[in-house]
């Protein structure tokens, strides 16, 4: 779907794992009112979820890839928070 992730759909969503509300949202790219890349951070469980496509990546920890997840933090490393890159849970640079 185009156009999915629209800043005022941020209002809505909380981490999956422990429900915190609001997430922390970094933004990579934009284009206009839409997020087309960017990570929400939970800032209780410091765990994040891509933003890939304008398409929030909110899965739990089992079902989420890890190869993306590391493919994800590489590509976008110098843009990201460090706490996202070094130590974001489930999966972070070494």
């Amino acid at each position: 779907m185009k156009h999915f992730l629209k800043r005022k759909l941020l209002d809505i969503l909380a981490c999956p794992i422990d429900k915190h509300y609001p997430l922390e949202l970094f933004e990579l790219d934009s284009e206009g009112d839409l997020i087309v890349n960017g990570v929400l951070v939970c800032t209780e469980c410091n765990r994040y979820y891509p933003i890939i496509d304008e398409i929030p990546v909110m899965l739990p920890d089992d079902l989420r890839n890890k190869t993306e997840d590391l493919e994800f933090l590489e590509k976008f490393k110098e843009k990201l928070p460090e706490k996202v890159v070094k130590s974001g849970k489930p999966h972070h640079l070494a």
